[in-house]
């Protein structure tokens, strides 16, 4: 434990919000490893200020076991910390600080296990994943992905270690974020029936979603391990219109869909287009210029992974006594399943602590982590 809260006090340090580089955590954890003696692959994102890295000890004929966690955290600001939260501190049992439960305590034992690896002969590898970008859309573990093979090869099985109170998760919805663009025709309010107002088409397309949720709460697939057992529509947010005496031309949504694995995605794309271009439809005589463009802003895959698959079986290895749950919050889990790496989620801490001020981990939650990095280091090494 030592070794795993000196960990995490440092990578805590390191305020990696995702709307900053990770370069600096990136380094440390680039040094931390090689210093171990493992194999590093390092892929940075188009712009050069971001970067991940897949790690292998051990021999490169056999596939072994990954852990797979992400760097970044979400922000600070406009919340009531009443402590520093890029320094850790503790409190009787608890470790505060941004990133403690989500998910900095699971990257502090994937190091701690790797430095007692760095000791011991392994028949089997431990492979690592460090990605960037998780918190906005799971972006960097999907341009990472295409090296895994070529780098340091596909895991019988890959971890990842959001917070599930260390229950084995199978699956998780996944998740389409998409914007639409309203236009209309702008001109003064005192003469409003004789233009189009872009915020009057954003609410006929936000009553459309609500439609399109009230068919999937009733007709949709279902499954009930979700506290939500059906696909959700959200609207986020709502933007348009410069001055009150003015119709505004143009407004913006910004909104999502998520929908458990049984359920398409596809089809629920389509209804929204439909929806879309059956508003515009009305308008469009009188006013050519109607439109609504809706884009695709980021997606990531849902996960299913089968009760009675080997990879579950192999999991059961390691933490014996857990309990099968689905989770509500999408993971990179989806990702690795998409290309073929059998995945499962499993991490120390509660995701209700996620994202909140004064987040914290419990040291007993760490401690159990621990224990399960060393039933996994055991299996290598047989």
């Amino acid at each position: 434990m030592a070794t795993t809260l000196q960990i995490l006090d440092r990578l805590i340090a390191f305020p990696s919000v995702s709307a900053d580089s990770n370069l600096p955590i990136i380094d440390y954890i680039d040094a931390f490893l090689a210093a171990r003696g493992f194999e590093i692959h390092r892929i940075k994102d188009a712009t050069g200020g971001k970067a991940g890295l897949f790690a292998r000890l051990g021999p490169a004929d056999r596939q072994g076991v990954m852990l797979s966690g992400h760097t970044d955290v979400v922000p600070v600001s406009g919340q009531p910390w009443t402590k520093d939260p890029f320094q850790m501190s503790r409190d009787g049992d608890r470790l505060y600080g941004r990133g403690t439960t989500d998910m900095k305590g699971f990257l502090a034992c994937m190091l701690s296990v790797a430095d007692r690896a760095a000791g011991r002969k392994l028949n089997q590898p431990l492979k690592l994943a460090f990605s960037w970008d998780e918190e906005i859309g799971c972006l960097g573990i999907a341009q990472m992905l295409p090296e895994l093979e070529k780098s340091i090869g596909k895991p019988a099985l890959c971890i990842v270690g959001e917070p599930t109170s260390l229950q084995i998760a199978l699956g998780h919805k996944g998740k389409v974020a998409l914007r639409a663009v309203c236009h209309g025709t702008s001109g003064h309010s005192a003469m409003a029936p004789n233009y189009l107002n872009a915020i009057h088409l954003a609410a006929d397309f936000i009553h459309a979603l609500r439609a399109i949720q009230t068919d999937l709460t009733a007709n949709g697939a279902r499954e009930a391990e979700y506290d939500i057992p059906c696909a959700t529509v959200h609207v986020g947010k709502i933007s348009g219109g410069t001055a009150l005496n003015i119709v505004p031309e143009r407004a913006v949504i910004d909104f999502e869909f998520r929908y458990p694995v049984t359920q398409s995605a596809v089809e629920i794309h389509s209804a929204i287009n439909d929806a879309a271009r059956a508003i515009v439809a009305q308008w469009r005589d009188t006013f050519p210029a109607a439109r609504i463009d809706v884009e695709t802003i980021s997606a990531y895959p849902g996960l299913g992974t089968a009760p009675d698959g080997p990879e579950l079986a192999l999991m059961r290895r390691f933490v014996p006594e857990a309990s099968l749950i689905k989770v509500g919050y999408g993971t990179e889990a989806g990702h690795f399943a998409e290309a073929g790496v059998p995945a499962l989620v499993c991490g120390p801490g509660s995701m209700d602590q996620g994202h909140k001020p004064d987040e914290f981990i419990e040291v007993s939650e760490l401690d159990a982590c621990d224990a399960m990095c060393d039933r996994i280091l055991q299996y290598l090494s047989e």
